[in-house]
């Protein structure tokens, strides 16, 4: 984050507080669009699913591997792409290893991920590691295949959207809930 210098009293203009709330409710509305709720249609992914897949990547927690702590997944997504809190991401990393969730799991699981009426276990109970179908959503990456942008922080770059060798919106499916607007594929 940067630190933006306060303008001077004197240099502070009169707004009407109707024109402010429109661009302000705009500006997060936009924000939460493109950057939190709704899945983009290139890769079926939201941003939380989509930096979990690319932090187990590069974290080599792939199919041929031993499964590792869901706890340290969540941690470590958390850490480098997405400050949003421990909860939401195991949610989402649950989800994508649920059948009862996805058409076609993207995540393979080790632990009682829950069920359509109760919730998982606690992410230090359970174990994950990439599915052998999300390698194919990373297939060619390395190739510069997608544009890659810097992180929240700017200390390493993230994919804007993964390069996904099949279909994983019309495979899978998603829902989304956005301000003023929301999806549902099934």
């Amino acid at each position: 984050m940067t630190n933006v210098p306060l303008e001077p009293p004197d240099a502070i203009q009169p707004v009407p507080l109707q024109d402010e709330m429109e661009r302000s409710f705009l500006d997060y509305a936009m924000s939460v669009i493109m950057s939190r709720a709704l899945p983009d249609v290139r890769d079926g992914l939201k941003p939380v699913h989509r930096r979990i897949i690319w932090d187990m990547e590069q974290q080599g927690f792939r199919p041929d591997r031993p499964f590792v702590k869901c706890a340290r997944v969540t941690g470590d997504t958390m850490a480098r792409y997405h400050p949003h809190g421990d909860g939401a991401i195991y949610d989402a990393l649950v989800r994508m290893a649920q059948p009862f969730s996805l058409r076609h799991p993207l995540i393979d699981f080790h632990g009682n991920y829950g069920s359509p009426d109760f919730g998982p276990a606690a992410s230090r109970y359970t174990e994950a590691r990439l599915h052998s179908l999300a390698m194919l959503l990373l297939q060619d990456i390395d190739e510069n295949t997608v544009d890659m942008l810097p992180n929240y922080d700017g200390t390493t770059e993230e994919p804007s959207v993964l390069p996904s060798r099949f279909p994983n919106l019309l495979v899978n499916g998603s829902q989304g809930i956005a301000v003023g607007m929301a999806t549902s594929i099934p």
